[in-house]
């Protein structure tokens, strides 16, 4: 808890999450939010993308010791995938959620062989979806793919159910429960917002 309430709050200090229980955001897919996440944000503040390098490093290391490439989502894991990487000194790849239309058709860029362990690197789960893309990108190239890294999670029901039946385990650094409670000691939100906060993560279609 120690790590995830360390990067809860530079999520926060940094304004990379944005917690609005009573003007909720409204993603692409309709669904109505209190949180908006964008942890590109991370990138431009040297201290705090040392601190997610490592910390992905750290993850891949403890849970994935076979792990012989790394490959970032498009666009938002790129980054991030190769500041672990760099760390653990293994190879980077990056996978597109699509093959290109031009071309060679690349939907995976960056040399994968059927002897590779690849961990797949995300900045952030909501549904899962986009992992599952990349995941099924790799298979389809040869290469075994043991889990995911992440920086954050909502933690939705759907996400956790989704990347369970297509068998990819993930880690995250940090996570939606962890940060709301940071918000709330460091006054981010008012602690009359919390339970409004742990409904939403319960049923995210029917919140308002």
């Amino acid at each position: 808890m120690q790590n995830e309430a360390l990067l809860s709050r530079d999520l926060l200090t940094i304004e990379a999450v944005t917690l609005r229980p009573d003007e909720p955001f409204t993603w692409s897919s309709g669904i109505r939010s209190p949180i908006y996440c964008d942890n590109r944000l991370t990138l431009s503040y040297p201290d705090v993308r040392t601190r997610v390098a490592e910390g992905l490093a750290e993850l891949i290391r403890t849970n994935y010791p076979d792990a012989t490439i790394v490959a970032g989502t498009a666009t938002a894991g790129i980054a991030h995938a190769a500041l672990a990487a760099d760390k653990l000194g293994l190879p980077m790849c990056y996978v597109r959620g699509s093959s290109k239309s031009h071309g060679k058709g690349n939907q995976i860029e960056g040399r994968v062989t059927p002897e590779d362990k690849v961990v797949i690197v995300e900045d952030l789960i909501s549904t899962g979806k986009s992992m599952i893309t990349v995941q099924q990108a790799l298979l389809d190239a040869g290469a075994d793919v043991l889990g995911a890294a992440a920086i954050f999670t909502y933690e939705l029901e759907e996400a956790g159910r989704q990347l369970k039946e297509a068998q990819l385990p993930s880690k995250t650094l940090t996570n939606y429960s962890a940060l709301i409670q940071i918000a709330a000691e460091e006054g981010y939100v008012q602690e009359k917002d919390i339970e409004r906060l742990q409904e939403w993560k319960q049923a995210p279609g029917s919140w308002a």
